[in-house]
């Protein structure tokens, strides 16, 4: 994720701006610059890598003077990872340098217009939009002109600006995306996290969405997003540097568990169009929608479990035969494919070794292509023919959480503009559909607000050696996943399997005190799962329930009851992960493990 640092006061810029970027470097990036003022003398250094090199590019801060200035580290999102592309951007008349968090979904549009009145871009970013339309909007007040500006953006951003027109002072505002104020003695600052700046200051203001705020080297004023002066009540941070770079988590997973509301926002969002989908560049007509006869969804890991929940989603409302296949396996098993056979590959980083051999098979094959990664520019979104970001932000913990339902996202939304392409739903079940995709977002911050009776099941169940996981349709992939995640985070042995296969011989494992996390999301399966569930617990078996108040019934067939928000049942998925994620953290938590960087792991595998 990207990240933001930004001074005013008495002390050289640069160095305090490249120490800050520092700070950030846990967030991952792939770029990194610093813009300073000296006067009205403005000075950018950008590069793309690693902050060492913009450290040396820029000699440590010394030659680059000033006292006033704005840095960032970006991960890519529009445009690869260049130079050019790296922040600050700076307007095409030189006055006005910017760093931007976030995603401006209508870019294009504004793009375009700035064009043809005559403003050129250097960029591919949708970051430079805002740069540039601070120059056609300035009409000498700049609080004024940042208002105008945050009226026509669409779309989430945390920025910082400073000027030639106005030396000393720094301006930030923010909408759906964090930034912070710190202030100092003589000095004040902007960030997207406390620990770029917590070395200088542990007070600092919250920026509200909308609001702007106008710092000087002495003072510090806060407007509301209709220009009226308001009072903001400092608070202070009492972290470590460590626990400023944790958000205040104890752990990274924890910290990305909690960020995926903005996940899904970011990855769904830019693709709505009012009532249509727009997958980015990808070429996807009502004729080559027809032209597809089978789907292939390959991945390795949690990658695949994203990949059996979108061959569920696709084959009930596409009408298309889906495969989901492991990666390791796809490339070893002479695969049937074609023209006519579209690859779905899903990768987390991009650079997961199998799966970049099966989709380089797939393509010699004949078929065609489209990667769904995180990672710009990362091998597999080179070599597809199409690619579908997910940006989730880069995730440090070993275990792949907001990677995994910013999969699922995507998949959802190929899935849902095929169907509408084929006019295999109804319109009314694709605006459900739709609706409920745009929902999941704020369904799963409710969520993130009340997980007392997860943390009371995992102290319950911690020290247990074995726990089955069962489900019936996607809460059988649900619970893949779900399995996944407490295996490889707690050590405990997990293991998923389809309720309906119980009798066929995994019932035999069960018996008294066994648990079993029973999936029952699916209301026209419902009473299926509840027979299974009779089943496990006329063995005294331990039966935790996954299910939404719609479904609340099972409680009382059950010893206990996670329960997630009620949605389409189509998408309950997504919800079941979050749920899971946070039971099995709590479950390592509880047994002292190394959550972030769990034992024989590694974040990406680029081996076979």
């Amino acid at each position: 994720m990207c990240g933001i640092i930004g001074y005013t006061g008495g002390r050289p810029a640069a160095t305090l701006l490249i120490d800050g970027l520092k700070r950030l470097e846990y967030r991952g990036y792939d770029s990194s610059g610093i813009a300073v003022l000296d006067g009205e003398k403005l000075t950018t250094v950008k590069t793309v890598g690693k902050i060492a090199e913009l450290d040396k590019k820029a000699n440590g801060g010394k030659d680059v003077i000033g006292t006033v200035g704005i840095g960032h580290t970006r991960w890519a999102t529009h445009g690869v990872p260049s130079d050019i592309n790296s922040h600050p951007h700076v307007s095409a008349n030189g006055r006005f340098a910017v760093v931007h968090n976030g995603i401006i979904e209508n870019y294009a549009e504004l793009k375009s217009e700035l064009i043809a009145k005559g403003i050129p871009f250097a960029s591919d970013t949708d970051s430079e939009v805002i740069a540039q339309l601070v120059q056609y909007l300035y009409d000498g007040d700049m609080l004024t002109t940042l208002r105008e500006v945050c009226a026509r953006l669409v779309g989430s951003y945390a920025v910082g600006l400073i000027s030639t027109d106005d030396c000393g002072t720094l301006y930030a505002t923010r909408k759906d995306n964090p930034l912070v104020v710190g202030l100092g003695r003589n000095e004040n600052f902007i960030a997207s996290d406390f620990a770029a700046a917590l070395e200088h200051t542990h007070d600092f203001v919250q920026l509200g969405d909308g609001e702007i705020a106008r710092l000087t080297p002495s003072s510090v004023t806060f407007y509301s997003s209709n220009g009226v002066r308001i009072e903001k009540t400092p608070f202070r941070v009492d972290w470590d540097i460590s626990q400023a770079e944790k958000g205040g988590y104890p752990h990274f997973m924890l910290k990305e568990i909690y960020e995926q509301p903005k996940a899904l926002t970011d990855t769904v969002r830019p693709r709505v169009k009012g009532s249509s989908i727009v997958l980015d560049k990808i070429a996807l007509d009502t004729r080559n929608a027809n032209l597809i006869e089978k789907i292939d969804i390959i991945g390795c890991g949690s990658a695949y479990h994203a990949g059996i929940v979108g061959k569920y989603f696709i084959e009930k409302n596409c009408r298309i035969r889906v495969n989901c296949e492991l990666a390791s396996e796809y490339i070893y098993s002479n695969p049937i494919t074609d023209s006519r056979t579209l690859t779905i590959i899903i990768s987390q980083s991009g650079e997961t070794a199998d799966t970049l051999a099966a989709l380089r098979l797939a393509k010699k094959l004949g078929s065609h292509t489209i990667a769904i990664v995180n990672v710009v520019e990362s091998a597999i979104a080179r070599e597809a023919d199409d690619v579908l970001y997910t940006h989730a932000g880069p995730e440090i913990a070993v275990a792949t959480t907001k990677g995994y339902t910013t999969q699922v996202a995507a998949l959802y939304l190929v899935g849902l503009k095929i169907a509408k392409l084929k006019h295999t739903l109804s319109d009314a079940r694709y605006a459900e559909l739709l609706d409920g995709i745009l929902a999941l977002p704020q369904q799963v911050r409710a969520q993130l607000d009340d997980v007392a009776g997860i943390k009371k099941y995992a102290k319950r169940f911690a020290q247990h050696k074995c726990v089955f996981f069962i489900g019936r349709g996607t809460d059988y992939a649900a619970s893949l996943e779900g399995a996944l995640k407490l295996k490889e985070i707690s050590y405990i042995h997990a293991e998923a399997y389809a309720a309906g296969e119980l009798k066929h011989g995994t019932i035999s494992l069960i018996e008294e005190g066994t648990v079993t996390l029973a999936l029952a999301t699916q209301r026209a399966l419902f009473y299926k799962m509840l027979s299974n569930i009779k089943a496990v617990q006329s063995r005294k078996g331990t039966v935790l329930a996954v299910a939404s108040a719609a479904n609340s019934e099972v409680s009382e067939f059950t010893d206990g009851m996670l329960v997630i928000p009620d949605c389409d049942d189509d998408l309950s998925p997504v919800l079941s992960a979050v749920v899971l994620q946070l039971f099995a953290y709590y479950v390592a938590a509880e047994r002292g493990c190394d959550i972030d960087k769990p034992r024989n792991l590694a974040k990406s595998v680029t081996v076979e």
